[in-house]
Order: structure tokens, then C-alpha cells, then sequence
């Protein structure tokens, strides 16, 4: 997938060099914009073709997204999909959710070091 980034970001600091988050897409609308113009030789802006393919869209890393709000949930999922630990959870259920997935092997996108925290 062909990723889009902010026009003049590689330019400026403040408009995202080296900050992800500032890069995102926002369309050219200056007058002269070259960009805009489409011209060869500057960045591509997103059009219709660019879209990936139905069978991956909305996958993360290849994996399809659950998100998990209780130890139930966490049973009913498998290997072929990526675990998000809900914000409503509490420290607590956390931690076991975390313990559990660990000997499931299941990967939790939003724990730091990718789920793989050991039990003390």
C-alpha cells in the first residue's frame, strides 16, 4: 500500500518531519500547487486506484482486529486475528487479559512490547 504523506512535511519540522502523526494526508490547494497539478516528478495524491485490495482492507499487520472487553472475547479469538485491549478495561482485568493471551500466544497491538510481558 502506497502511503500519502502531507505535502512539504520532508521541508518543514513543524509540519511533520520526523513526526508521524503531522504527516497525514491533507490535500494541496495552493494556486500553483504542482501537487495539485498532478505533475511528474512530485508526490502522488490518493485517487481511486490506490485503494487496497477488499480481501486485506481494514487487517493490521495481515491480521484482522478484535477488540476485547472481556475474558470472553478473548476465548472466542484465534492466532488469524490481532487483539485491542478495550480503554474501559481496568488495570486488574488487564493484567490478566495480558497473562492469558501470553499463554494463548495471541499478539495485543495496544501493550507496549507487542503483549509479550512477563508475569511477576
Amino acid at each position: 500500500m502506497k502511503s500519502f504523506v502531507r505535502r512539504s512535511t520532508w521541508k518543514k519540522s513543524r509540519m511533520g518531519l520526523g513526526r508521524r502523526k503531522l504527516q497525514r494526508w491533507r490535500s494541496a490547494i495552493g494556486r500553483h500547487s504542482k501537487i495539485r497539478k498532478n505533475r511528474f516528478g512530485y508526490t502522488k495524491s490518493p485517487r481511486i486506484g490506490f485503494k487496497a485490495p477488499r480481501k486485506e482492507s481494514g487487517k493490521i499487520n495481515g491480521k484482522i482486529p478484535i477488540l476485547i472487553r472481556n475474558m470472553t472475547d478473548l476465548g472466542n479469538s484465534n492466532k488469524a486475528n490481532i487483539l485491542i485491549i478495550s480503554g474501559t478495561v481496568g488495570a486488574k482485568k488487564r493484567i490478566e487479559m495480558i497473562k492469558k493471551a501470553n499463554e494463548m500466544s495471541l499478539e495485543i497491538l495496544n501493550v507496549k512490547s507487542g503483549g509479550k510481558h512477563e508475569s511477576k
